[in-house]
């Protein structure tokens, strides 16, 4: 405990969890059980914490003034009495669709991480730090800001989500990735090369890797990163296992520079990028895990939103412009054993596959690449926040099971968190694996109906504490979207669902 001690980041947010919420009954530490299965390597998934510090408009002027050491002081003190009033109106300014994470949930998140993932070997957090709308608060509370202020906000509030996260953990290395909301700009933009918000997280994302990195790993790591949001890292405790981190934001429609120009150039440098790192692991015989924010495939809740109709010629809506990503990964199945993606605040699972005319051209044979959508911390969709406890076998840098934690509520007022489910139990399969997840989703494929206990059980865990998703409307073409990542093999699927 000496070393929380001395944290003062942490020591501020313990103490004002303890007296604002009376920290009692926290889960048990979940942590005990990764330590006794043997070789097997404990690590904790987190996503979209989206951390709002205009919960309390009241304290953003101070929060704007002040250096990042003093952040958790501000943002502990107690509420301002026309907090409600006041927030209320900055909705109505900038409006979203819920609530983001107010800083006594992430401290109930802290707090039960710090009791849950005490033994984890390594954290990633797979993008979207910053709060929805975040420009658009930021400019109705502070008029007259420069960009500069606003930068220096957003690196801020970065280095406090960071900076608490290292504490609750000390010492356990933390591999970061960007999401669409994390810009020095606005959403879903950065510009294409050496983007002034990137090169500030960079700095706070190379401090929080693990403390054994070389000094030119380190740098070089700090350097790709401060370019364009990636870096090659090797994986702590997974010997012979390199994380790829992409910022993916390049690769979706939406993306523009932050002078609002369209452009596809970006997404083509992290794409070489990508395939380099995974030729150069090949070539020297190392494992890959590959870490980014939104996940390659279909968007069925988009499309089931929009009432596409893929049988009469209409297009799925995709995550991103294009198939590029979903098929490198795929074609390198033999050695990219996970992906990690997070954006649809949803507890997901996929299973890249190469395409029949992709593998004709000698693409590496393999049931295909999994992957892991990691549900959120913020409740901003009407879920409950969720963090996810994952066991990794060292010798096959396979995910051999993890388990999803829930919070109680959405506020972190007298929240809990506890055990949601874990997938072993839960699907019956001895591993996340390729393997197991060839299995598991045709069954899930066919069942149209969601009746058997599968199927059930996503649909249950899908929207953490909710299970009226649109998902469950469309069940059929959902299941089709775990294996088919492209529009076409999806609308197949569908389509052959359908009738």
């Amino acid at each position: 405990m000496k070393t929380l001690r001395r944290n003062p980041i942490f020591l501020l947010a313990v103490c004002a969890l303890t007296l604002q919420l009376g920290l009692n009954a926290q889960s048990p530490a979940l942590g005990n059980a990764a330590v006794a299965a043997n070789a097997r390597v404990p690590a904790l998934f987190l996503s979209d914490v989206h951390l709002d510090p205009f919960a309390d408009p009241a304290k953003v002027a101070r929060l704007n003034a002040a250096p990042t050491s003093e952040w958790p002081a501000i943002l502990s003190a107690p509420d301002s009495p026309t907090r409600v009033q006041e927030f209320a109106a900055l909705e109505e300014v900038c409006p979203t669709r819920g609530n983001d994470t107010p800083w006594v949930l992430w401290l109930s998140s802290l707090a039960a991480i710090h009791a849950d993932a005490a033994h984890a070997r390594f954290i990633t957090l797979s993008g979207d730090l910053l709060a929805h709308s975040f420009d658009c608060k930021y400019k109705a509370l502070v008029p007259g800001a420069t960009p500069a202020d606003y930068l220096a906000f957003t690196e801020k509030t970065v280095r406090t989500i960071v900076g608490t996260l290292r504490a609750a953990l000390p010492g356990v290395p933390l591999y970061v990735a960007m999401g669409n909301n994390d810009s020095g700009c606005t959403d879903y933009a950065l510009d294409a090369a050496h983007d002034a918000f990137l090169g500030l997280v960079a700095k706070i994302a190379g401090e929080a890797l693990p403390a054994d990195l070389s000094a030119t790993e380190r740098a070089t790591a700090v350097r790709d990163f401060a370019a364009g949001g990636t870096y090659s890292v090797p994986l702590a405790g997974v010997p012979h296992t390199r994380l790829l981190v992409i910022d993916d934001i390049f690769f979706s429609g939406k993306y523009a520079t932050c002078s609002g120009k369209p452009s596809t150039l970006p997404a083509a440098a992290q794409l070489a990028w990508l395939a380099g790192q995974i030729a150069a692991a090949r070539q020297q015989g190392d494992l890959v895990w590959v870490m980014g924010h939104i996940p390659p495939g279909v968007d069925l809740y988009s499309t089931a939103r929009r009432f596409t109709n893929v049988c009469a010629g209409g297009r799925p809506q995709m995550f991103l412009a294009s198939e590029s990503l979903a098929e490198l990964l795929a074609q390198n199945a033999d050695i990219v054993r996970l992906a990690i993606f997070g954006h649809t605040h949803a507890d997901e699972m996929r299973l890249l596959t190469v395409e029949s005319s992709l593998a004709k051209a000698g693409a590496q044979t393999s049931f295909g690449v999994p992957l892991k959508i990691v549900a959120s911390i913020t409740p901003i969709n009407g879920n409950r926040p969720t963090f996810t406890l994952a066991s990794v076998d060292p010798v096959t840098a396979s995910m051999v099971d993890y388990t999803v934690v829930m919070a109680s509520n959405r506020t972190g007022v007298g929240t809990t968190w506890a055990p949601e489910y874990t997938y072993s139990t839960t699907y019956h399969q001895p591993e996340f694996d390729s393997a197991s997840l060839a299995k598991l989703i045709p069954e899930l494929e066919g069942d149209p109906a969601a009746k058997t206990a599968a199927s059930q059980a996503y649909l249950r865990n899908y929207f953490p504490g909710d299970i009226s998703s649109v998902i469950q409307f469309a069940w059929p073409e959902y299941a089709c979207s775990l294996e088919h990542d492209s529009a076409r093999s999806f609308a197949a699927c569908a389509c052959a669902a359908g009738k």
